[in-house]
């Protein structure tokens, strides 16, 4: 017996088959929304007090100037201390 009998060699030479995956379709998802039946309901015709809204606009400028004085202030001490520490 020969040695090339004995050794035993593939002696395919097809190229591997590439298996497909299935491609995955999303179908458009429908999101209900609770509808809400609202029944009409009576307008009185109820007066405004100019005074009410103008001291909720003093307190919304208020608040805000108050923040930013502290925004303000604590970049002010930061950079404070950072000088500090980096001399």
């Amino acid at each position: 017996m020969s040695a090339e009998k004995l050794i035993k060699t593939p002696n395919n030479t097809e190229t591997p088959r590439v298996i497909e995956t299935p491609a995955v379709i999303e179908a458009p998802r429908v999101i209900e929304t609770p509808r809400v039946i609202e029944t009409p309901k009576i307008v009185k015709n109820t007066r405004v007090n100019v005074d009410v809204l103008k001291q909720r606009i003093i307190e919304q400028k208020k608040k805000e100037k108050v923040k930013r004085t502290v925004f303000f202030s604590t970049v002010c001490v930061s950079l404070g201390v950072l000088t500090l520490l980096s001399s």
